[in-house]
């Protein structure tokens, strides 16, 4: 969660999915769902900086057909409400309408129509227990949001049936100023019986660093429809009012938020059921709020994403990717990167978050801690399934990082493609890769050959051949004597960094290089560890796949040139913790197929020890690499030395495990003017 260092670069998105979507798992939506979505359009200059221009929340019910249409009913109680900040006007728009469509993968990832904003989407993805969650993050209008749905359960919850311990996260927007934003935390235990049984109200306000509380007693609840309806006092400081929650099928997760009549109609809330020890593990599809606080500005931001436990790492580990709406849309990009969890029982406090995970490990929600105000729900995916020659909707990952499915793909870009049945047997191939021919296997991407490096019955490494467009959405397929796998679509982006690391789970230390070059006292050649630091002032060199197109252009699979080198035409920066460093070369690895080179400069960093090695291109963002950096040595190698990047040959271990990104300031149309007619 190291979001403050991404302000800074990444160029401007436009809609993701303009091609045909995979739409096998449109059953993953059936039937009647309660939902909530909350809008934040803020202003993003000028003097109201820091205010919300408009909100608007918007729930109840929809209905979806399971072949890719939807309906919101006036008389299932959805509402809308419009606030003009600046202005000091409200305007509650009552029942709220609307039809629209969508397009779940079989991995349960996809998109719908906006039921608000015409010509936009929510993007998002389906958990295991059918809940999807998502959010509008390349929209059109210059707003963040937030949605959640999740089926009815039959027969419907009641009183009598909401009982346990239960962990709550809150985003509170209602002040209308990223200043008075709220992010808490608090307990409950239903008894079954109408009390709610409330523990005490902890968390941070965007004005203050210190954490407030809020105790109350004698709170009650009721239940209306399958929906609960809790009343906090009217005078809470933190939490007032009626509260309507919605809950999954399975009973474990709720979510919702204050009704539009209330003094705080622009907040959400979501809460897991507790057990005592929990374990993360596996998958997880999420999205979230935050507004960040820094250098005397605020940052609001929205985002949705998966993540994956990294098995056996201590503490548990996750890695993961956030398609990323940072400030109302002033830059979208794929974010990916690493965070720590040490439990303790259920909970856990990070340096900006307070981590609480539900029972069994089938939820994960966050709180955030002052300056990172913000809320987010992680659900475990489901685990999709096939026969034949059978390609895993959720296994097409970057090789070098493993950053989970969502984060897309680049031109050029070394994959992993997971599944069964994929091969008869394990081949490994010379250089150039072929486009046919390992193994009796084929695989296209777009329509395209892709020139392929290793072969087994569960696992292909294939490059996506530099013809697929930028933008568009391609269709992923392998062929081989057995048959014609299914089809998996993905996004391709400008680039999709991942760096090759030296533990093979896409964590920890990178494969980076010292070239010998600058203030470096070690041999040209020997690998970076914490034995054998980086120096501020040297030269090093990153291993890396996904950084793009190149100048000259080679031929799919054929390695990269020595005499006249091939050099990204992407901009390719990298940071140490935050301080910029200087990219030298960045561009294919001379004599290697699939594989990129970065040469960088080591700056004078903040503190010495490891550092987040984080590398971005046009539309990318990595933060999950850590580099151990040493002070200057009294004995340096004359800064004027100088090597071609071709003069040390990279270690391409294995044929392994991917990710994408966007950013620019844009002009915006007026939130208001995007909605949709005839629902006020």
């Amino acid at each position: 969660m190291r979001f403050a260092r991404l302000f800074m670069l990444l160029a401007a998105a436009g809609a993701m999915y303009a091609q045909s979507w995979d739409n096998s798992g449109n059953g993953m939506l059936n039937g009647t769902y309660y939902f909530r979505q909350v809008y934040y359009v803020p202003f993003t200059s000028g003097e109201y900086l820091g205010y919300l221009s408009e909100a608007v929340t918007i729930y109840g019910t929809m209905s979806f057909d399971g072949n890719g249409n939807y309906t919101i009913a006036a008389s299932n109680g959805a509402e809308i409400l419009d606030y003009s900040f600046y202005e000091g006007e409200t305007a509650a728009g009552g029942a709220f309408t609307g039809s629209g469509t969508y397009s779940i993968a079989a991995s349960g990832y996809g998109f719908m129509t906006s039921p608000y904003a015409t010509g936009d989407y929510v993007y998002g993805l389906v958990s295991a227990n059918g809940v999807f969650v998502g959010s509008s993050t390349d929209n059109s209008y210059g707003y963040n949001d937030m949605m959640v749905a999740a089926p009815l359960a039959s027969p419907l919850p009641t009183a009598s049936s909401f009982t346990g311990s239960w962990t709550g996260a809150v985003f509170d927007l209602s002040s209308g100023t990223e200043e008075g934003a709220l992010s808490l935390l608090f307990s409950a235990s239903p008894d079954g019986n109408g009390n709610l049984n409330l523990g005490a109200i902890s968390g941070y306000s965007g004005e203050s660093s210190q954490e407030y509380e809020q105790t109350s007693s004698g709170l009650k609840y009721i239940f209306s429809s399958g929906a609960a309806v809790a009343t906090f006092p009217a005078n809470g400081e933190l939490m007032s009012g009626q509260k309507y929650f919605y809950f999954s099928k399975d009973g474990n997760f709720m979510f919702g938020g204050s009704p539009i009549t209330s003094n705080t109609p622009f907040d959400f809330i979501v809460a897991v059921k507790t057990t005592a020890s929990p374990a993360l593990s596996g998958l997880y599809y999420q999205a979230g709020l935050d507004s960040e606080f820094y250098d005397n500005e605020v940052d609001l931001d929205s985002y949705f994403g998966s993540f994956n436990m990294i098995p056996g790492a201590a503490p548990q580990t996750y890695l993961g990717h956030q398609r990323y709406n940072d400030f109302g849309g002033s830059s979208v990009y794929d974010y990916t990167y690493s965070n720590p969890i040490s439990l303790s029982g259920n909970t856990y406090t990070g340096a900006d978050a307070r981590f609480v995970v539900g029972a069994g490990g089938a939820e994960l929600i966050t709180s955030g801690i002052y300056p990172y105000m913000g809320l987010s729900i992680a659900l475990q995916a489901p685990t999709p399934t096939g026969t034949g020659v059978y390609l895993n909707p959720t296994g097409v990952v970057n090789s070098a990082s493993d950053a989970p499915f969502t984060a897309g793909i680049a031109p050029g870009e070394l994959l992993t493609l997971y599944g069964s049945n994929l091969a008869d047997s394990t081949q490994v191939a010379g250089i150039p890769f072929p486009t046919t021919g390992l193994g009796g296997v084929q695989v296209t991407i777009g329509g395209f050959p892709a020139a392929i490096y290793y072969v087994s019955p569960s696992q292909i490494s294939a490059i996506v051949p530099y013809e697929v467009t930028v933008g568009s959405v391609v269709d992923i397929q392998v062929t081989n004597d057995m048959g014609t796998s299914n089809v998996v679509t993905n996004y391709v982006a400008n680039t999709a960094p991942g760096v090759f690391t030296q533990n093979q789970n896409g964590t920890g230390y990178g494969e980076i290089e010292h070239l010998g070059i600058g203030n470096s006292a070690a041999a040209a050649g020997s690998v970076v560890t914490d034995g054998n630091p980086a120096i501020e002032g040297e030269t090093l060199a990153a291993y890396l796949t996904g950084l793009g197109a190149v100048s000259p252009a080679i031929a799919d699979g054929a390695p990269g040139p020595s005499s006249t080198l091939s050099q990204t035409t992407n901009t390719i920066t990298v940071d140490f913790s935050g301080t910029a460093g200087t990219n030298d070369f960045s561009g294919l690895a001379p004599g290697y197929s699939g594989l990129y080179q970065l040469n960088f400069l080591v700056p004078t960093v903040t503190t010495v020890g490891p550092n987040y090695l984080d590398i971005s291109g046009p539309d990318s963002y990595m933060s999950y690499l850590l580099i151990p950096v040493q002070a200057t040595a009294a004995s340096v190698i004359a800064a004027s030395d100088t090597k071609a990047a071709s003069a040390i040959p990279p270690r391409f271990h294995r044929p392994v495990n991917g990710k994408p990104s966007f950013r620019n300031p844009q002009v915006k149309k007026p939130f208001s003017q995007a909605r949709i007619t005839d629902n006020r």
